[in-house]
């Protein structure tokens, strides 16, 4: 069932089908929109294990909590509450100012003494007025009690709180007076005052002193919370450990602030909706996406026309995001091994290698967000799989991918020790691992990368109908059925096949296509021919032509049919579809012109001769591999029958083919651009020339009575020319070869050159 499907979405890109003109934007923008919604789903929520528990703090826990895994976290709640309890272990800091507020108070009591003797002493000062005045004084703030025990102390009394008040309130200011202090102090005052004095003056005094005492200490709050912060920053990070299937909540419990924590920490517990989490997982998903489809649209647009290799793209991102999901959050020792190295990998193989780093990269920002925002962990992850993606290069054989594997392990080795070096340990999210463990681990992450890349490799090829380099590799062996039967049954095919392999191969490379996969598929183009292969000239010989017995029709719709049967063949042996294609469109929609033309020759009464029946029936080439296919195909074939002369006359007839090809719209499906164009005329002659440069014809031994015809001892070649422009297009005397290397793909320019040649 998944091959079917695989199939069908490959024949449907094969096919280019488009019963809509907005199909193609509606699909990439379904994938690209779906892939969104996943990632910021999975960066913004919060069960890596189902979540099922919502528990909050004073709950009663309704059975038995376990740790699924063992896990080490930073607890952010017991780590504030240490660092509370330091700051609180700092006292309030205080600057003491004895003398100067000790001075300032002993002076003012002095003054407020010497008004209120005024007072006293005033004759004319009513009991009442007298009693407004001390009640006025705003420092002592007296009661009416205590103003009236002034007024009616005697003057000898008087006399002794005058000078008592000073020396009191000087003894109690030397020591140190705070706020929170100075009611204690007030309370020891009648200790400090003198023993001698009356009852009512010593209460007098001690109401005074009590009234004018002030706090000589003043709180220092800048000091004291740098002592209390520095107090904060001195407390380590408290880490808690859970051993896998130890007991976090038993059934009964009453459920604390710091159990919620490791609920939540271990993947149990909901956690609350955070719209900032919300934010940022749109924010990196934005950017992410605006990366990729950036690059890819600069640096391989034509993924955005292949669906094979979207849903690839896709289904790849998926599968790593929940992965990463379900091995980063847990801070485990898991993350490690998360194999975004084999992402890498499978892209490069399966797609392309500028593709594979910028995912590659895309992935480093998710798992920077899921990984607690830890450099650590994406230099470790980014390196290796870049690495990993480099090394396997073309994946052209199995053991590529374990010197890939190899190469991200020693990356990750390097990071390892590099980690090593200048932070004395290597960190990764919140496990810290020895040196051994280390090591082990770095090793292993590559063998994984590698396993998993491999089996990939295999499963999604298989899945999509992509063919892999491995594929290639295998179809490239001339130990293959098919091209046992192409050299057993059609010696002559299989030579031209040779050579068109090669010149499509170096046109490929230089316009930067697919060169290993054009190769192939030219191996391939002409399978067909061996139904029938005697039917066409390069497997004749010196045998009579079969099509001198038939007619024009029969004749092309023998040539037209090694289209159908090498697809035929194709499906039998299960060529990739990406071979079928270079089967299918090598030639095209093109005319079959020699037969064509002797149709018009021998048709009687003026009857018409239907050009489609002439016809290849396509489709037209529709990637840059098939149609230089096409191109090398008509060239070499033209070339091979026209045997031009001189450099000038192969690059006026490849120029004529390629011209020729490209007005009668064989291109247009292609993408191949003009520069392109020119790119591999200047190829196919460089190759051309060297496969079928001139020969001299050396004449037959004269005798000394005979003199040489030109004039320099050496017989011309015989040729013919067209009397027009020179050029040379067919021997003199040679026959119109009917099924020829490649009749049916020689333009008419070549079949009016050979027909004029005929009449000479």
């Amino acid at each position: 069932m998944a091959n079917d499907f695989g199939k069908n979405l490959a024949v449907n890109a094969a096919t280019k089908v488009r019963p809509d003109r907005w199909l193609n934007p509606l699909i990439v923008a379904t994938m690209i929109g779906s892939v969104a919604l996943l990632t910021v789903a999975l960066l913004t929520w919060q069960r890596p294990f189902g979540g099922q528990l919502q528990l909050q703090a004073r709950d009663v826990a309704p059975y038995d909590i376990v740790s699924p895994s063992e896990i080490s976290y930073e607890s952010s709640l017991l780590t504030e509450q240490a660092r509370e309890r330091a700051a609180q272990g700092i006292p309030d800091q205080y600057d003491f100012t004895e003398g100067r507020v000790r001075r300032q108070q002993v002076s003012r009591s002095r003054e407020i003494l010497e008004f209120v003797t005024i007072v006293r002493n005033d004759p004319y000062a009513t009991p009442e007025r007298q009693n407004d005045y001390l009640l006025a004084i705003s420092d002592l703030n007296l009661t009416p009690e205590m103003a009236l025990h002034i007024e009616q102390l005697s003057p000898e009394e008087w006399e002794d709180v005058l000078v008592e008040v000073p020396l009191a309130l000087d003894r109690a200011m030397r020591e140190e007076i705070r706020d929170t202090t100075l009611p204690l102090v007030k309370r020891r005052v009648p200790s400090l005052i003198s023993a001698d004095l009356s009852e009512e003056a010593s209460v007098v005094t001690a109401d005074l002193v009590r009234a004018l005492l002030r706090p000589n200490s003043f709180y220092n709050e800048a000091r004291t919370e740098e002592l209390r912060e520095q107090a904060r920053n001195a407390v380590p990070v408290q880490t808690v450990s859970l051993a896998r299937g130890e007991t976090i909540l038993r059934a009964g419990d009453v459920v604390r602030p710091e159990d919620v924590e490791a609920l939540v920490q271990i993947g149990l517990l909901q956690r609350e909706w955070d719209r900032w989490s919300l934010v940022r997982a749109l924010a990196i998903t934005i950017l992410v996406l605006a990366v990729i489809i950036g690059a890819i649209y600069r640096l391989r647009p034509q993924t955005w026309h292949n669906y094979q290799e979207m849903a690839v793209l896709v289904v790849l991102t998926v599968l790593w995001l929940l992965v990463a999901k379900f091995l980063i959050i847990p801070h485990d020792w898991l993350p490690f091994l998360y194999p975004l190295a084999a992402l890498g990998m499978l892209i490069t193989a399966l797609v392309d290698l500028r593709v594979a780093i910028i995912f590659t990269i895309g992935f480093s920002l998710i798992v920077h967000f899921l990984g607690s925002n830890n450099p650590t962990l994406v230099t470790y992850m980014c390196t290796g799989s870049i690495i990993g993606a480099l090394a396997l290069g073309r994946a052209e054989r199995l053991s590529a991918f374990f010197w890939s594997g190899l190469a991200v392990a020693g990356s990750n080795l390097l990071s390892y020790m590099a980690h090593r070096t200048l932070f004395l340990e290597f960190e990764l999210g919140t496990v810290t691992l020895p040196l051994f463990q280390g090591y082990l681990v770095a090793a292993l992450s590559g063998g994984v990368s590698a396993s998993v890349a491999l089996v990939g490799y295999f499963l999604l090829g298989n899945l999509f109908n992509i063919t892999t380099s491995l594929q290639l590799t295998e179809l490239s062996r001339p130990t293959h059925p098919l091209l046992r039967q192409l050299l057993l049954k059609a010696p002559g095919t299989y030579h031209h096949t040779i050579v068109v392999s090669n010149l499509a191969e170096r046109a490929a490379a230089a316009v930067g296509a697919d060169a290993f996969l054009t190769r192939v598929g030219a191996y391939y183009h002409d399978i067909g021919k061996t139904v029938r292969p005697y039917f066409f000239t390069e497997n004749i010989a010196d045998n009579p032509s079969p099509h001198d017995k038939l007619d024009p029709l029969t004749s092309a719709q023998i040539i037209i049919s090694h289209v159908s049967d090498g697809v035929d063949l194709a499906q039998k042996y299960r060529l990739p579809l990406r071979i079928q294609d270079f089967i299918r469109e090598h030639h095209g929609k093109t005319l079959t012109q020699y037969f064509y033309t002797q149709a018009q020759r021998t048709a009687t009464n003026g009857s018409a001769v239907n050009e489609e029946d002439f016809r290849y029936p396509g489709p037209r080439p529709r990637s840059k591999e098939t149609a230089i296919l096409l191109l090398a195909d008509t060239c070499e074939a033209a070339v091979r029958a026209v045997r031009p002369a001189t450099r000038e006359d192969l690059e006026r007839l490849v120029r004529k083919l390629i011209d020729e090809r490209t007005s009668e719209g064989e291109l247009d499906e292609s993408n191949l651009t003009f520069k392109d164009l020119q790119t591999i005329r200047e190829v196919f002659l460089q190759v051309l020339q060297g496969v079928h440069h001139p020969r001299i014809s050396y004449p037959e031994p004269v005798t000394e009575q005979e003199a040489p015809p030109n004039g320099d001892g050496v017989a011309a070649p015989e040729t013919n020319g067209t009397g027009e422009s020179g050029e040379r297009i067919v021997p003199r005397g040679a026959p119109l070869p009917p099924g020829g290397v490649e009749e049916d793909a020689i333009p008419a320019v070549v079949v009016q050159g050979a027909e004029r040649a005929r009449r000479v």
